[in-house]
């Protein structure tokens, strides 16, 4: 069930933009192109019995990079040659920063990817809410931050990251692709998804916006703001601005 354009108009809350990672923020699965390129053959298994559910996604990483032998800057090195930001992002991040609106990854995948990433296409202080991760001799070492009280054996949970927004009194725009943020887009106000999400909330009758870019996401947050009711709500420029209706 799609929402409506106009659901929010005019209604000046104070937004704040969490978006996913892999897949939604960069156009690639980051995790996936490092796993090809230095992981253990055998991980694509993994994977597989990951969606068969015999392994919780924090156990499916830990696995998966457990036998990469590239350091940290070989594999952020790899990331800025090979992965690229969604088109828009970088103006949907400038448009916050001028508004003081609250701008975040919030991923279940690895700080160190997602940093590297970020930094190459000059977004480098945008907030990443992931997993911690330290290079030492023996591997990575991984910490949760965001894990629910209680169940920390699952890892990170994207509800904690989103509910700390809202508790903040921020009216949550989440955005994402996956399973992992089912949970988080049913908590958020207004939802941008695509693939297996967009199947998601169809099913359970979440209402959302379909996600191509971040031009909606933009054009939204604009409307949100009341920008689009004083500029005029014509279509979106080259750079992310709006057209003054004629």
């Amino acid at each position: 069930m799609k929402s409506t354009a106009g659901d929010f108009v005019n209604s000046n809350p104070r937004p704040a933009v969490l978006t996913d990672f892999d897949d939604t923020a960069a156009v690639q699965n980051v995790a996936e192109l490092l796993l090809t390129k230095f992981g253990d053959p055998t991980w694509q298994d993994v994977r597989r019995r990951f969606r068969e559910g015999e392994f919780t996604l924090n156990q499916y990483q830990e696995i998966t990079f457990r036998n990469i032998l590239a350091d940290r800057a070989t594999m952020q090195g790899y990331v800025k040659q090979n992965a690229s930001l969604r088109p828009y992002f970088k103006d949907m991040w400038r448009y916050c920063q001028d508004r003081q609106i609250p701008l975040a990854v919030v991923s279940q995948g690895l700080d160190f990817y997602i940093e590297a990433l970020l930094e190459k296409e000059g977004c480098g202080s945008v907030p990443v809410h992931a997993v911690n991760t330290r290079f030492d001799a023996q591997g990575i070492n991984y910490e949760y931050r965001y894990a629910v009280p209680g169940k920390e054996e699952l890892g990170n949970s994207k509800v904690v990251v989103v509910d700390s927004y809202r508790n903040q009194g921020h009216y949550v725009v989440y955005v994402g692709d996956g399973m992992s943020d089912f949970e988080a887009a049913a908590r958020a106000d207004l939802v941008f998804a695509h693939r297996v999400l967009a199947d998601e909330c169809e099913r359970k009758e979440i209402p959302f916006h379909p996600f191509t870019d971040f031009g909606g996401v933009l054009q939204a947050v604009k409307e949100l703001t009341g920008d689009l009711a004083r500029n005029g709500a014509g279509p979106l420029t080259e750079d992310g601005d709006v057209e003054e209706a004629r």
